[in-house]
């Protein structure tokens, strides 16, 4: 009960993750087989469609929308300030993000790049929005990837010939896939960001306390 505890809301959001994974599939190759009926194709399995550009194309497409959110709200925040915010740094004082990583190197709970120090503790400092960013540019690619995949297909079914991926890299299709995904992710940060000043959720570390001040910044 203890690890349930401890872990509980890493395992509901996996859970989650998969039970919507499992509904995009389902609802993704009811989608694709109709299209493929329309143009006198054969339908294909859940399993081939698993590994199609169409299910993997969207599935990316989403990931790297997402990371590119996380990674820059984490790297934005470490310099940018919304008085009153809870997902902000007070702009008038230091917060324990701010600290030297040099200072607790002797503490034998630090983490082991940090007591390493040099380096080491240089890239640690800031690996979270480094791997952050690691994995939208991975998304990116796989989303690039599977897209052209999807595009060749669909061009092939018209009897066209298939762009390149790098044809299709510039093609304004598929950066109208990234960008309406993009916008969303960061109108839904900046709503956040705003409305956190305003209202609260109590219990959450993403509000501050239910009697705090407009003002007050943090939780």
């Amino acid at each position: 009960m203890k690890f349930l505890r401890d872990n509980g809301l890493t395992i509901v959001l996996m859970i989650a993750t998969t039970a919507t994974l499992l509904g995009m599939l389902l609802t993704g190759v009811s989608v694709y087989n109709d299209e493929l009926i329309q143009h006198h194709q054969p339908t294909v399995s859940t399993t081939a469609y698993l590994t199609s550009g169409h299910f993997l194309s969207s599935l990316f497409e989403n990931w790297e929308s997402e990371f590119l959110q996380m990674s820059a709200y984490v790297v934005l925040t470490a310099f940018l300030f919304q008085r009153g915010s809870a997902e902000s740094k007070d702009p008038e004082g230091s917060a324990k993000q701010d600290q030297d990583p040099a200072s607790p190197a002797d503490d034998l709970n630090a983490p082991l790049p940090v007591r390493l120090g040099g380096l080491s503790a240089s890239l640690y400092a800031y690996s979270l929005g480094i791997v952050l960013f690691v994995l939208f540019v991975l998304s990116f690619a796989f989303h690039l990837e599977h897209s052209a995949a999807a595009e060749a297909v669909e061009a092939l079914s018209h009897g066209e010939p298939a762009p390149t991926i790098w044809q299709h890299a510039g093609s304004p299709k598929f950066w109208f896939e990234s960008f309406q995904n993009w916008q969303s992710e960061f109108l839904s940060t900046a709503v956040l960001v705003v409305l956190s000043i305003f209202l609260r959720f109590r219990g959450s570390p993403e509000s501050k306390p239910v009697a705090a001040p407009h003002s007050k910044t943090g939780g």
